[in-house]
């Protein structure tokens, strides 16, 4: 069995079946072709199409795919559904009659396992967000419960925040950091003197 993947390992290259709203069309998605593009890759990992706490997610995330893109990011949901529930499901729910990007069928579990988030007493997968980097580095995975939903505002905030320290090196982002606001520069010289690191 392969080990588990932890932050700051490769991310496994995959290749998965994919449904693409956007062209109403099924195809495959894989990381090789996304990195090799200098894509940032951000997976959203859900339970099941035909949900409840899913729609909601998908929804807010889709809300905010244009900007995910803008920052030259792949937005993709995942399950282990196949393409032809989440084409079905796309086209019932209302609450997703706006996500346009990729929804991908890890149907065996296989890359689920890997990450650690696969549920073997029923097929499916916990909510498990990752980030990747254009090297296919793993920066950032949140796994939550099924009951309770995700904010795609953090996964935003966060994607920004290792977007800008992988172009300042040296440079760290504190709590709730947004662009523009300050960084700090790790040195034992501001060691207990965060506050006026910060102008505080």
């Amino acid at each position: 069995m392969s080990e588990m993947v932890r932050v700051g390992d490769r991310f496994p290259d995959f290749e998965l079946p994919t449904y693409f709203p956007a062209e109403k069309r099924d195809g495959t998605l894989g990381l090789r072709s996304l990195i090799e593009a200098g894509k940032w890759v951000v997976m959203v990992y859900y339970p099941a199409d035909f949900t409840f706490v899913c729609p909601t997610e998908l929804a807010d995330y889709g809300r905010l795919y244009a900007r995910f893109r803008e920052l030259g990011a792949e937005l993709v949901g995942v399950s282990t559904d196949t393409v032809f529930t989440h084409k079905a499901w796309l086209e019932t729910e209302k609450l997703l009659r706006d996500v346009t990007f990729p929804l991908a069928a890890d149907h065996t579990g296989a890359l689920a396992r890997r990450l650690g988030i696969y549920n073997e007493e029923d097929g499916t997968a916990l909510r498990g967000t990752f980030v990747v980097d254009p090297d296919g580095h793993l920066r950032a995975m949140e796994v939550t419960w099924y009951d309770v939903g995700r904010n795609a505002e953090e996964t935003l905030r966060q994607l920004e925040a290792f977007q800008y320290v992988r172009a300042h090196p040296g440079a760290a982002c504190p709590a709730g950091w947004k662009p523009g606001a300050r960084v700090l520069r790790p040195d034992i010289a501001i060691a207990g003197h965060v506050a006026e690191a910060l102008g505080s």
